[in-house]
This record gives C-alpha cells, structure tokens and sequence, in this order.
C-alpha cells in the first residue's frame, strides 16, 4: 500500500489550514500560529516552531510538509535585479524575478510552466506550454524569495567611508506582480488562492494595491476576479485596434477591444486602483505611429487608465525590434498631450535575460505553439507595413 502524499502547507490559505488543523482536535489559534511560522518568518522545520505543542509538531511532520519549488540557478543583473529558475517537476523549470529600487521592491511571479497564448513579441510563447502551476508551486516563488532577501538585508552591512550607513535599494519585497511566465487567468483558481495568502494579515499581508495582476485579456475571469479578489489589474493592451491586437496577441480574436474595455469598466468598480494600467509593447514599424497613439487616445476616453511603455526587449526568434529610443520618447508624449498619463518602463536585467518578454525557463511543450510562431511575427510586419 503506497503512502499517502504529504501535504504541501504552503498551498493552503486560511480556511483549509484551519480545516486540517480541526482534523486533529485542534483549536482555530494554531491554524494561525501555523501560518505565521511559514509565511512570516520562512520556517520549513516543524521543529523550529517551537511555541506549538509538541503532539501538534509531530502530527505536522507526519502528515505535512512546507517545500517551494528547488531552485537550479540564481543570476544577478549589473542593476542589482535578480532572477530564479525554478525546478517544477518533468523537465519543467520558471523563472522568477527580483527588481530592487530606492522606494520598492518588486517581485515577478510566474503562474504557468510556459504559457498558451503565444504573443510573438514574448520569449515565454516560443517556449510553449506544458501545464498550470499549483497555488504551493505560486506561493513558493514568494515564499522562498522574501526568506532569502531577508537573510541577506539582515547580514548586509553598506557603509560609506566617513562610517554613515549608505543608501541601498530596497531588499524587503513590498509589490508582487503576476507578471512573469503564463497567463494568471487561464490558471484562475490556483492564481487565486496564490493571491489570497498574499493579502492575508497572517500571511504576507500586502494591500491590494500593491498586489497586481497582468492579464492578455482574458474577458470572463477579469469580472471574476473583480468579484472574488479585486487587486491592481494591468492589461497587456499592445495595439489600438483589433486588425493589429489579433496578430499581436492572438487571445483578442475570442475576446475583441470592444469586449475587454467593457470589462475594464466593470473591473473599476471594485478595484483598489481608480485606473488601470495598460501595458503597451513598442515595436518598431508595428504599434509606434502617430496613428496609432491617437487610437490609444481614444480609447482613453473609453476607460480611466495609464499606460506603460515597455522597450521591447529582442530575442532571435521574434523577428521584431526595440523601437528607437527617440521615437519612444515622442510616441509618450503624443499620448500626454492628449491628456493620458504615460510613463515609459526602465529596462532592468536585460543583462541576465530577465527584462519584461525575456522569461522563458524550461518547457517541455505539448502544444508545439512555437512552430507557428516564427511565420505570425513575420505577418504582423509585413501586413502592418503595407
């Protein structure tokens, strides 16, 4: 008779810890205590948490077990960005992204082992698809990232010559951003118990609006999440208009312009933000007209937001290119002359592959999306030339 699986603490939120705790005759409390122990100080050892019974331990180490996903290798970027890959089973490995400043420290989290949308201008589409994470495999990015910043804030010791404590970016990770490999939504329930042990006090307690999730559009989740667990919502807009969203981004020809900016308006109604943000791509020759900023402004008018220009990052695959700096510079003034708040996103870790577009771990793909992908990147030129 096989021995049963243990369970991996780090996927259960409040309520489901509380169930199991109740299991072994134990009061609500230690549901609580528990969870402190791993997601406030990064305990994995039953041993270590010394202020539960005894009795309550050993049923722990029985029956439970606390494990983030292995780490295979850590890079660290000129600009003091970092980047994981984890090890999540079957030849399947994501990446997670650490990007320190002054006021903030933002983590990148990944929610799919490859991803099924397949936008051609991302490194995580050639990769392809193999499955969703688990709310453990999604939490353990965080889980393990927020224990190993601690541990070197705490032994750092930045000083300047005169013996007066340095600045130094921020190490403490205050925002997490579902931003990194997969669509959040398309792994909806597992994203959402992820996002629900972030916020909760016993947990990582982080505000709403300092949690955020990336979308590509994916329509009837947005108005569930706005329902369920409205956080900061960033759309991966891209284009102005369907003709170019549908090569961009091929998830627009199920759920159109029309569609997902109706969606955004019902999302901000319950949102933590007054505004959403979205993401926009530059491509040089492709979305980076005039024309084309003065779609954007119309659509503007349409939904209270910002928006968020990213520099493409180039990987050989794509065929595409970064579009040049100074055109990137007027394509943001044309939309705040209209009247949009624009900033434009500073490349960090491009050096160490994990600038926004670049993530792309180790996928072993079932959907073979990258054999078409070469010939769609091709097409969104061309015909966006002609």
């Amino acid at each position: 008779m096989s021995q049963t699986e243990p369970v991996n603490l780090l996927g259960l939120g409040s309520p489901e810890l509380s169930d199991l705790v109740a299991q072994w005759g134990c009061k609500p409390f230690r549901a609580k205590q528990l969870q402190r122990w791993i997601h406030q100080r990064g305990v994995d050892s039953f041993d270590d948490m010394t202020d539960l019974a005894r009795d309550f331990r050993r049923q722990l180490a029985q029956s439970c077990v606390v494990a983030a996903p292995s780490v295979q290798t850590e890079q660290r970027s000129n600009d003091g960005t970092r980047k994981w890959l984890f090890d999540v089973g079957r030849n399947n490995a994501v990446e997670t992204v650490f990007i320190p400043e002054d006021d903030r420290g933002t983590l990148c989290i990944s929610s799919q082992a490859g991803c099924t949308v397949a936008c051609p201008f991302c490194s995580t589409g050639y990769q392809g698809f193999n499955r969703n994470l688990t709310t453990a495999e999604i939490i353990g990015q965080l889980w393990y990232a927020k224990r190993v910043l601690e541990a070197d804030s705490s032994s750092a010791r930045i000083s300047r010559p005169d013996g007066t404590p340095a600045s130094q970016p921020q190490r403490v990770i205050s925002n997490v951003v579902m931003m990194g490999m997969g669509e959040p939504l398309l792994n909806y329930d597992q994203v959402l118990g992820a996002l629900r042990l972030m916020l909760d006090d016993n947990a990582y307690g982080l505000s709403r609006r300092r949690v955020t999730v990336s979308t590509s559009g994916v329509v009837p989740m947005i108005d569930r999440l706005a329902r369920d667990c409205p956080v900061a919502l960033a759309v991966s807009l891209h284009a102005p208009n369907d003709a170019l969203r549908d090569k961009l981004v091929p998830l627009n020809r199920k759920h159109p312009l029309s569609e997902l900016l109706d969606a955004c308006n019902r999302y901000l109604e319950h949102a933590p933000r007054d505004f959403i943000t979205f993401e926009y791509i530059m491509l040089d020759g492709v979305n980076d007209s005039d024309e084309h900023a003065a779609e954007l402004i119309t659509i503007a008018k349409r939904v209270r937001c910002k928006f968020n220009l990213i520099p493409f990052n180039p990987f050989p695959q794509s065929g595409l290119k970064r579009s040049p700096a100074a055109r990137v510079r007027l394509f943001a003034q044309r939309l705040m002359d209209g009247g949009v708040v624009t900033t434009v996103r500073k490349t960090r870790g491009d050096d160490i592959a994990a600038a926004c577009g670049q993530l792309a771990g180790d996928v072993q793909d079932r959907t073979r999306i990258h054999e078409r992908l070469p010939d769609r990147a091709t097409i969104a030129i061309i015909e966006e030339r002609e």
